[in-house]
């Protein structure tokens, strides 16, 4: 028990010290994101909250490089962080099961990121799962060297962290870290789905898969796509001809 103990201190301790360089309550899920990387020391951790199985909210990131790793997975639609909430448990995967499961995740992954390992934790409250808590690792073996009892009770300090702020949201529909960076630039996403709803008369689940199309063959992320469609730099009348239009 000691070690766990130690490791919830450690959390805690550097969830303080963040307070000071990161203040707001919308930067709360950064501050969170470094006190599980610190804590667990891991090369990067990011969390994120699921709507609905295409609905992936990123809420803060450690580092920039875990940022590009969620931005990744939620443009290609697959990754360990998307079936570990699909499954409702953790999932521990290195170089080899990210390439064997995850193969499309995985090639982007490798060409923009140092990341060689993930581990992806489920977060729970008494209404099941809700979001995700995704670690990175630079060495493939090193998802090994980490407790996942010690994950688990990081993931049980960051719920209760999550469950006790009850600040409201400047929206006021929700609590202050939903105005997170990273979520407010997802929100683009949805905008834009929303944009090629009327505009190519299609479905959502259509319009987000023209936007996935675009944003893999330009080598480009979800979100940057959403930001440069609603800006007006990339017309309707291409997005019409990407494969992943439906004819």
């Amino acid at each position: 028990m000691g070690s766990l103990v130690t490791i919830v201190e450690e959390f805690r301790d550097v969830l303080a010290a963040w307070s000071a360089e990161l203040p707001g309550p919308e930067l709360l899920p950064e501050r969170l994101a470094r006190a599980c990387a610190a804590s667990l020391r891991v090369d990067g951790a990011g969390l994120s909250m699921f709507f609905t199985a295409d609905r992936r909210l990123p809420l803060g990131s450690s580092d920039e490089q875990s940022a590009v790793a969620e931005r990744l997975q939620f443009t290609v639609g697959e990754g360990p962080c998307l079936s570990a909430h699909a499954a409702g448990r953790p999932l521990v995967a290195d170089d080899a099961a990210l390439q064997a499961t995850w193969p499309v995740f995985n090639e982007e992954l490798r060409a923009r990121t140092a990341i060689r390992g993930i581990i992806s934790l489920p977060l729970e409250d008494d209404l099941g799962g809700f979001g995700a808590l995704d670690l990175f690792l630079t060495a493939s073996g090193d998802v090994r060297r980490v407790g996942l009892a010690d994950c688990l009770d990081v993931v049980h300090e960051v719920v209760t962290v999550f469950r006790a702020t009850g600040q409201v949201s400047r929206q006021g529909d929700g609590p202050a870290w939903l105005d997170a960076p990273a979520a407010a630039r997802r929100s683009l996403v949805w905008q834009a789905m929303g944009y090629l709803n009327a505009g190519l008369e299609i479905t959502s689940a259509d319009a987000l898969a023209v936007l996935r199309a675009h944003a893999y063959t330009e080598g480009s992320d979800l979100d940057d796509v959403a930001a440069r469609v609603l800006d007006g730099q990339v017309p309707l009348e291409l997005l019409a001809l990407d494969p992943g239009s439906p004819r």
